[in-house]
């Protein structure tokens, strides 16, 4: 079984502003001198693992990344009898195992109940939570010290044994992922343009003022995105200590990627797309990317075939000077109607 998966995808994605900056805009990046339209690899790995495909094909085995689990402990006490200050109490205890909680607000009563920082429950963390809460309404008494042992180093979530968590609290829960995310960059030099947009008031009859309701300004671009993700098969099935667990897993991400987007602004740019190429690769090699393949711009009117043209010349190229890269690959060209999906994933599960 090969250690490492490689997926190099290239999507096409129309006028869009699927992952904003701080003002905004379309986030860019400079690479080989030149301005790129960047999509941040944080908001690809939470687009698929929040997505409905990745539920399906997960359900039961996905966490939630959250600071208000304790809130949501409170409100369980509540609703099962135990009165106001007693549930605070020891839903501060509960949310305490997973990080420090913040400072008492009295405009936000139950703020102290949140912790500080983000952390990832697993199915098995949060089963537990609710089944003390229950048994802590039931029995009227206080969490002891054995109740709350509630941090669990082996459980299902594929999405923490594949992007990994911290809990600066217990760090013998951390868990290391098993799938690095690049930022997707185009293949291109591009530039944001201004969407100059006005709304008119459906009530306004025009006898007194003409003018639009409201008024406003856009950010977009268009572009063909390269994006690398390196999947180690060998620590997922090791975080997720069940292979079966491990290859849905795998598969799931494998279709997210190609077919799951970002939703910023899909409403007012309906940008969705599929992955029109796919070059998948395993093996037990060091993995690399193909980025280089596109630090000289892609130019002309099919700059989806250029880039597919580069983007093997460079892999070919790469594999004469340190030798093969990867045992096996295999490609998907939608363009061409070349290759499946499925094969693909067949492909990465033998």
């Amino acid at each position: 079984m090969s250690k490492y998966i490689q997926l190099h995808l290239l999507t096409s994605y129309p006028p869009s502003n699927l992952n904003r900056d701080d003002l905004g805009r379309p986030k860019t990046a400079v690479m080989g001198g030149k301005t790129r339209l960047r999509i941040s690899s944080q908001s690809l790995k939470r687009a698929w693992r929040t997505s409905p495909l990745f539920f399906e094909a997960l359900k039961g085995h996905i966490g939630e990344r959250t600071k208000m689990m304790g809130i949501e402990a409170y409100k369980d006490l509540v609703k099962r009898g135990v009165s106001e200050a007693k549930a605070k109490e020891w839903a501060a205890k509960i949310a305490g195992v997973f990080g420090d909680c913040e400072a008492a607000n009295k405009d936000k009563p139950l703020k102290e109940l949140e912790i500080k920082q983000l952390a990832h429950f697993s199915p098995e963390e949060r089963k537990g939570i609710f089944t003390l809460t229950e048994r802590l309404a039931q029995n009227n008494t206080p969490p002891t010290e054995e109740d709350l042992d509630l941090l669990v180093k082996n459980h299902t979530a594929a999405d923490i044994a594949m992007f990994g968590r911290m809990l600066a609290a217990a760090p013998a829960y951390n868990k290391e992922g098993a799938v690095q995310v690049a930022h997707a960059v185009t293949v291109h030099e591009v530039a944001v343009e201004d969407d100059y947009f006005t709304a008119v008031d459906d009530l306004n009859s025009g006898e007194e003022d003409q003018g639009a309701g409201h008024l406003g300004e856009t950010e977009f671009a268009a572009g063909v995105f390269y994006l690398y993700v390196c999947i180690d098969r060998h620590l997922l099935k090791e975080n997720l200590t069940d292979d079966q667990l491990a290859d849905r897993a795998i598969a799931a991400l494998i279709e997210a990627s190609a077919k799951i987007a970002p939703t910023g602004k899909q409403n007012s740019f309906a940008s969705r797309a599929y992955a029109s190429y796919i070059m998948a690769e395993k093996g037990d090699q060091q993995p690399r990317s193909l980025s280089i393949a596109f630090l000289k711009p892609v130019r002309g009117d099919d700059v989806m075939s250029v880039a597919i043209s580069e983007l093997n010349a460079k892999r070919e190229a790469i594999e004469r000077s340190y030798g093969p890269c990867a045992s096996a690959f295999k490609t998907m060209n939608a363009v061409t109607g070349e290759g499946t999906l499925s094969d693909i994933i067949s492909f990465l599960k033998e």
